[in-house]
């Protein structure tokens, strides 16, 4: 049965062995990686999607984000300290629940990443359009620097940046991970400069209505601003390329995810309390959607009469200091996420290559996705066929869709981890495991709830994109990767604890074996 195609742990371990990926990482290299794929898109990106649908109530929806990534962070801890590999969420669901439940979790990955790079680089383009414009007054057509959803023609700056982190990521990790250091230190210098000018000019009436949407707009803005956390889902499918990945998983997941919401809940009150952060209305007095052509229009109308609310804003916080009469430091900051940004798109093009370089690897996809480049050592076909479909998306849809769609296959995944650490706690209780979760029957539980909840209060739109993502990747396995499978095959799956590491042969004279030596897998 294809729901218990079970790929034991040791014959993961075995089988990154034979095609594995060069460890360079240590454990401040991954802290760096992910707080670099953290700190960025919340912060940067979505305070005005974030205000838009829960006004000054949006630092309690960073909170709720934050904790239910907290919870997921614990299980993804256990999980990625007993399976060291690339592969992240669909690694551990195939080696707990099977590969069929493994590749529904892949295909939700591969939205996950694809969708939210190319949300970060549309607002990576909203700092570098202003950037120029207050700074060097050079203006870019709006038609140029907006897709059809808000008005203009394709975002031409989104894909110069996209295209050009793709060939940063295939040159190499460690390149990567420098360059990734450099931008994390120039941001968080950033983030405190804002805070240092912002909180002394802080009113308390900005703060007030705090919930002008309700607690319904609250847990649909912390549903939105969800996906600003998953940089940390991104270190562990990194553990094939981590020294010590045992030790160094763990402290990194959870260190970087320390750091990056304590700068969300600072920041964001700055914001509030220098220039406030109230949603705007339609006729009806309900809130406009964020990625919305009638949000658009609005902005533009209130522009034309020099108005820009923050809810408004593609690069909020830089206006936020213009606002409060720090024009020159306020371009700066821009300047800073111009530069930061990059390394929010580096991280999550380098999750989904990795995902795709797995799933390859198992036989799921086609086997040249997981050739590795003879100099780089990097999976650069993968980087490059998932960099055209990310350029793509970054080019027509606006930053607000983009995030929750991006969130639809990101909670999936997370609410599987969560079920996997229950379900190898009670079927293997002697594994080692360097890392526990602590108070797993109560941790567990919140992170699987927390994960339905906020796909509930997901816009419509974004729920249905799901099942239709989930539909295609299901023509896509039964047409391939059910026949091609390793595991079906018997290929990498040893049957007992000896010889698990066989020397490396062509994929080709294994199905030639397979008709006469076939070796049993878990049914």
């Amino acid at each position: 049965m294809i729901f218990w195609r079970v790929k034991s742990l040791d014959a993961i371990l075995a089988t990154a062995e034979k095609k594995s990926l060069d460890r360079s990482l240590g454990v401040w290299q991954l802290t760096l990686l992910g707080v670099g794929a953290i700190i960025g898109t919340g912060i940067f990106v979505l305070t005005a999607e974030a205000a838009q649908k829960a006004g000054p109530g949006m630092m309690i929806a960073f909170i709720i984000a934050g904790f239910v990534c907290a919870v997921a962070a614990l299980c993804y801890s256990e999980l990625s300290s007993m399976v060291p590999v690339s592969g992240s969420a669909y690694t551990y669901s195939y080696a707990v629940l099977g590969e069929f439940i493994a590749w529904m979790v892949g295909w939700a990955l591969i939205l996950e990443y694809s969708v939210a790079a190319g949300a970060v680089a549309v607002g990576w383009s909203g700092y570098f359009v202003g950037l120029l414009s207050n700074s060097l007054g050079i203006e870019i057509p709006f038609a140029l620097a907006n897709g059809p959803f808000s008005g203009g023609i394709i975002n031409l700056p989104a894909v110069a940046i996209c295209v050009l982190i793709v060939g940063l990521l295939v040159i190499g990790t460690r390149e990567s991970a420098a360059f990734n250091a450099v931008l994390v230190v120039v941001k968080i210098a950033a983030l405190t400069l804002f805070i240092a000018l912002a909180f002394p000019v802080a009113n308390m009436e900005n703060f007030q209505p705090f919930l002008p949407l309700g607690t319904s707009g609250v847990v649909a803005a912390a549903a939105s601003i969800f996906f600003a956390y998953v940089g940390f889902d991104a270190v562990s499918t990194a553990a094939e390329e981590t020294k010590d990945p045992q030790r160094n998983i763990p402290l990194a997941l959870i260190g970087s995810l320390g750091i990056c919401t304590l700068f969300y809940l600072v920041v964001s009150a700055g914001a509030v309390g220098a220039v406030g952060a109230q949603p705007l209305m339609d006729a009806a007095g309900k809130g406009l959607q964020p990625g919305s052509l009638a949000l658009a229009e609005q902005c533009q109308s209130l522009a034309a009469v020099g108005q820009q609310p923050i809810v408004c804003s593609r690069e909020a916080l830089a206006h936020v200091l213009r606002e409060i009469g720090w024009e020159k430091v306020g371009n700066l900051l821009g300047l800073a996420a111009f530069l930061a940004l990059p390394s929010v798109i580096l991280m999550m093009l380098f999750g989904q290559t990795r995902i795709f370089f797995v799933m390859s690897r198992d036989g799921l996809l086609p086997e040249v996705l997981s050739r590795i480049h003879a100099r780089f050592k990097t999976p650069h076909i993968v980087t490059m066929v998932t960099g055209v479909g990310v350029t793509f998306a970054a080019a027509f849809l606006p930053v607000g869709k983009l995030a929750d769609i991006s969130n639809s296959g990101t909670l999936f995944a997370f609410m599987v981890v969560a079920l996997a650490v229950m379900i190898l706690r009670v079927r293997d209780k002697n594994r080692q495991r360097p890392f526990r979760t602590p108070a797993i029957w109560l941790v567990g539980p919140l992170a699987v709830g927390g994960c339905i909840t906020l796909f509930l209060f997901l816009p419509t739109d974004a729920k249905l994109v799901f099942p239709i993502w989930t539909g295609i990747g299901l023509i896509v396995y039964f047409l391939y990767g059910y026949r091609k499978s390793h595991v079906a095959l018997g290929i990498d799956t040893p049957s007992g604890g000896e010889n698990l590491i066989e020397p490396i042969r062509p994929l080709a004279d294994y199905h030639k074996d397979t008709k006469h030596k076939k070796i049993e897998v878990d049914q």
